[in-house]
């Protein structure tokens, strides 16, 4: 039997295990501190490199920067009354990215808020030519109830706020249109006009002074931090950079006689254009027919934009300053000052006017509208209009000269007014002409230049500037209609810079002259003669009638025969009282025949309400609201002196002489006119009366012709 062996014990080394522990405790501990240090250096990282990029993200997490867009700057006239004003108002804007598929809300959307198709339209067509987190309008100008109804569901509608702003109101609608102007939304090339940092604006000034005083009424733009919760719903505000108000303007308009002046032209188009002799402000400024500027605010529809472009009597279409056209026999005081200037005439030369002038050398006759007018001084040429002294005056005086004086009397060039795009016109030369064809200058052009006819175009802000100095003495005042600005509610008014006045002439004596003439053509049984009737102070002007067709032969041409469209620009310049004159006007009344039966009664009207008090009636029938715009009557409650019915007071009162200062001449029969620009004496109330019917009558013949051809 084998002996087994027994197995041999090993001893344990209690110092090996020991070192070896050691060893492993401290691989784990150098794996821990470098794991600590590491995290350290990480937390360091974080909180101290890091700290000023993180707290910004964590800030930007839970505050939110909500621009304040400032209130725009209020426009008022010039006794104070709210000419644009700013109401509150609710609309709605949609964050595409946070709202989602419009195909999935919208329908709901549009069971609580009614959606006009062009409010979608415009919706889509934004949407998809901006970025996504950028919030886009919806729908403007709420009603108070809509605006409850969708607050109550607005949890179901993420993306979409409920945004408070102040909507722009025009209380005045149409009267001042074409002064003010409006504002509209920001479109793609107003962004990119304006730059950075006007994002949160919606609507800018597009006409008027709206547009041309976008910089100062707009203000600046401030800031709100507001604190939101993980839902993005703000719980408070936790800081402000508050915005700057627009500033403030006080016009030289008068309300009132912006109303005066409408009613005046009853149913005629036409523009005219009041202001203070002494200083170029503009008192009122029509251009008829108007528009409600508050169609444009939050966007006009189809319907009343097509309305409004189809007129054939162009409602949007400004023209006192982009219009113009011949001024007519309007020109003749100044070309008749120009000729005592010059040296050429003096107040006591006469012509012999045989009724036709011949340039020496040539058979064509330049016809005269009363025939032979027999000796003609200076005084009896302007009061009875003879063209043949103008004619004879021109072609002496040569059209480089002529064209120099006309310049000096501030045709050719912008009057100063301050709205954008005003029309320079045109002053008949041959540098002119030269720019347009290859023709030479003829001698006719400068015969008929003389009498306001031919190449020129004057608009009426440069006719009552010119007559405005024949007014004042010779200082020819840049106009303008922005008379003082103020910063805040409760800051002083500034008035605003006036430019250099220069003068048209240094001869006193001279002007005198012309101004004699023009108180003759009113009150010496001129072409104005029937404007003069019970006027208990004297006044001044002088007619014009601006052809649109030529005579056949022969034959005069009765403008009240002629079709609507064809008939003759009626025109009157003047001034009141003439013996200290606080106003100027010039009147211009598209197809209105002449200037003496249709254009001065108007100023007359005019001249009534702003030194008499005196407020013409509205003729029967007759309305002002082409497009179904607002009335203009003034909306209560925006200025408590806008009830008081006062018109503006002159400055120096009107006085009253016994009888006029200048001496009467003798009417000339009444005749057929000529072709020519001179007017004829006024034509009796009943044939007016008639012709008024049959220019209504052929009106709406031509207006349903083009609807027929629509």
């Amino acid at each position: 039997m084998a002996l087994v062996r027994p197995r041999s014990r090993r001893m344990k080394n209690a110092g090996a295990e020991a070192a070896q522990f050691r060893a492993r405790a401290f691989l784990a501990l150098a794996c821990i501190v470098l794991a600590l240090v590491g995290l350290g250096a990480w937390y360091f990282r974080l909180q101290v490199l890091q700290h000023e990029d993180f707290a910004t993200r964590s800030e930007a997490n839970r505050i939110k920067l909500q621009p304040v867009v400032p209130g725009r700057g209020l426009i008022y006239d010039r006794k104070g009354r709210i000419l644009a004003d700013n109401v509150p108002a609710w609309r709605l804007d949609v964050t595409p990215n946070e709202a989602g598929d419009p195909a999935k809300w919208l329908p709901q959307l549009a069971r609580i808020v009614e959606l006009a198709p062009e409010d979608v339209e415009r919706f889509d067509d934004t949407r998809r030519a901006s970025r996504g987190f950028k919030p886009i309008t919806l729908k403007m100008r709420l009603s108070d109830e809509e605006a409850a109804r969708f607050a109550v569901d607005r949890w179901r509608y993420p993306g979409v706020e409920l945004v408070s702003y102040l909507n722009r109101r025009y209380p005045y609608g149409e009267l001042t249109a074409h002064i003010i102007g409006y504002v509209a939304r920001v479109d793609e090339d107003d962004v990119k006009a304006l730059g950075p940092g006007f994002d949160a604006l919606t609507h800018i000034g597009k006409t008027g002074l709206e547009r041309a005083y976008e910089s100062q009424l707009r203000g600046a733009i401030g800031y709100e931090k507001v604190e939101t919760n993980v839902d993005g719903r703000p719980l408070r505000t936790v800081g402000r950079v508050p915005a700057k108000p627009g500033t403030d303007l006080r016009l030289s308009i008068d309300i009132d006689l912006q109303q005066a002046m409408v009613t005046a032209f009853g149913d005629m188009d036409g523009a005219a254009v009041a202001v203070d002799p002494r200083t170029g402000d503009v008192l009122a400024m029509v251009s008829l027919p108007s528009y409600d500027a508050n169609l444009f605010v939050n966007g006009i529809t189809h319907k009343h934009y097509r309305a409004l472009t189809t007129n054939p009597s162009r409602p949007l279409f400004n023209r006192p300053v982009l219009g113009g056209g011949p001024p007519g026999s309007t020109i003749k005081p100044l070309v008749a000052l120009a000729g005592l200037d010059s040296g050429l005439r003096t107040p006591e030369s006469s012509v012999f006017s045989t009724g036709e002038f011949h340039i020496p050398g040539q058979r064509r006759g330049y016809r005269d509208a009363h025939g032979a007018a027999g000796w003609t001084d200076l005084k009896k040429s302007i009061a009875q209009s003879v063209n043949y002294y103008y004619y004879k005056l021109a072609y002496d005086m040569g059209i480089e000269r002529f064209d120099t004086y006309m310049r000096r009397y501030g045709f050719g060039q912008k009057s100063g007014l301050d709205l954008l795009g005003e029309n320079i016109g045109i002053v008949p030369s041959p540098e002119w002409k030269s720019r347009r064809s290859k023709e030479p200058w003829y001698a006719g052009e400068t015969v008929i230049a003389g009498i306001g006819q031919g190449y020129w175009v004057a608009t009426v802000l440069q006719l009552v500037r010119g007559t405005a100095a024949l007014a004042n003495g010779g200082a020819l005042h840049p106009l303008h209609v922005v008379m003082a600005t103020r910063e805040g509610y409760n800051g002083d008014w500034h008035s605003t810079a006036r430019g250099a006045a220069p003068r048209i002439s240094d001869s006193e004596s001279n002007l005198r002259a012309v101004h004699d003439g023009m108180v003759a053509t009113v009150h010496g049984g001129g072409t104005a003669a029937m404007m003069a009737r019970g006027a208990p102070y004297l006044m001044a002007g002088k007619t014009g009638t601006a052809q649109k067709v030529s005579r056949k032969g022969s034959a005069s041409v009765n403008p009240h025969a002629l079709p609507y469209h064809l008939r003759h620009q009626a025109l009157f310049v003047g001034y009141a009282p003439a013996d200290a004159p606080s106003i100027a006007i010039a009147v211009s009344v598209e197809h209105g025949g002449y200037g003496g039966s249709t254009a001065a009664p108007i100023a007359r009207k005019v001249f009534d309400a702003w030194l008499l008090g005196k407020m013409p009636e509205p003729a029967e029938g007759v309305t002002r609201s082409p497009q179904g715009g607002a009335s203009l009557e003034y909306v209560p409650g925006a200025e408590a002196e806008a009830a008081k019915p006062a018109v503006a007071a002159p400055a120096t009162p009107a006085r009253v002489p016994a009888k006029p200062t200048s001496t009467p001449t003798q009417p000339v029969e009444t005749q057929e006119p000529a072709p020519a620009t001179g007017d004829p004496k006024p034509a009796p109330a009943t044939r007016d009366a008639q012709a008024k019917a049959a220019a209504q009558k052929a009106l709406a013949a031509l207006q349903a012709l083009q609807a027929g051809a629509r």
